[in-house]
């Protein structure tokens, strides 16, 4: 397993596997490695010949007061997982090789960050999608996999995939959960074991909606007010949204249609965690 920490090496070393007609799937992570992302890690080797993941802590995507200085960090465990799996090569950048300091692009999409949890973090998806936009540009792959557990970063990358002509194939991934139900997220390790009981609400609370939606529920607002009661009869917790919209253009939604996403943010003491499914008729 290859480990490389600068742009142009990185670069060089994509641009030679491609010309060797060598097929490139690319993992981006935040580090902190977990089954989740080892799950995407191994879609991406079912999908190409090379496998490459970045783990880069992205500094933008942060907005004042998060946590970018708390987030948890672990180089050695992580090259230990992506070896297991493996990884054929580790792009490893500093902040300061990702964005000079003369650097003044940012990229930007519209609508789709105006949803969900772009309301209460302004800036976060411009984050985004810049750094996947730069990783795109040095990794150079053919496919890049990404969790369905972050629906709306998903559907942001592909929107921007797909508006800038970029010639790689999106992969989304189910969510990979505990064995109790809760999310796989690095930010999991925040929570206290007391804590770790009412983070829980939030699968209990998608296995409401289905549910209620299956039973023959179409209301919205009976549905999200419904979950409400169940996240907050929780201790700790603290709603940021509950959001029924449309899958394509998160749209909020009054009445239930075909397919509907389900989307929660809840902050479990100072842990903010998400989750999502999607409502489908027919779907057991």
């Amino acid at each position: 397993m290859e480990i490389i920490e600068t742009v142009q090496e990185m670069r060089q070393r994509s641009e030679a596997l491609r010309l060797d007609g060598q097929t490139i799937a690319f993992v981006p992570t935040m580090g902190f490695l977990h089954e989740g992302h080892l799950e995407l890690m191994r879609a991406g080797k079912k999908h190409a010949g090379k496998l490459i993941i970045s783990v880069f802590v992205n500094p933008t995507q942060f907005g004042p007061g998060e946590d970018l200085d708390q987030y948890p960090r672990d180089t050695e465990g992580d090259l230990e997982k992506a070896h297991n799996v493996g990884v054929d090569i580790v792009f490893m950048p500093s902040a300061a090789e990702m964005y000079p300091e003369e650097s003044e692009t940012r990229v930007r999409v519209e609508n789709l960050p105006r949803h969900l949890c772009g309301l209460s973090r302004p800036g976060h998806f411009d984050g985004v999608a810049t750094v996947v936009a730069k990783l795109f540009n040095i990794t150079k792959p053919h496919v890049a996999v990404f969790g369905q557990k972050d629906y709306q970063q998903l559907a942001v990358i592909s929107r921007m995939v797909m508006d800038l002509n970029m010639d790689i194939q999106i992969l989304g991934v189910p969510t990979v959960r505990e064995p109790d139900g809760l999310a796989m997220s690095s930010r999991n390790s925040y929570l206290r074991p007391e804590e770790r009981r009412s983070a829980l609400s939030l699968r209990k609370s998608i296995d409401l909606a289905g549910a209620l939606f299956r039973g023959g529920e179409k209301k919205a607002k009976a549905i999200k007010d419904e979950i409400q009661s169940l996240v907050l009869s929780h201790p700790f917790t603290e709603i940021d949204y509950i959001a029924l919209c449309d899958p394509v253009t998160l749209d909020d939604v009054e009445v239930l249609g075909h397919e509907n996403l389900l989307a929660l943010a809840v902050r479990v003491g100072k842990t903010r965690l998400i989750d999502n499914c999607l409502l489908r008729e027919g779907r057991d």
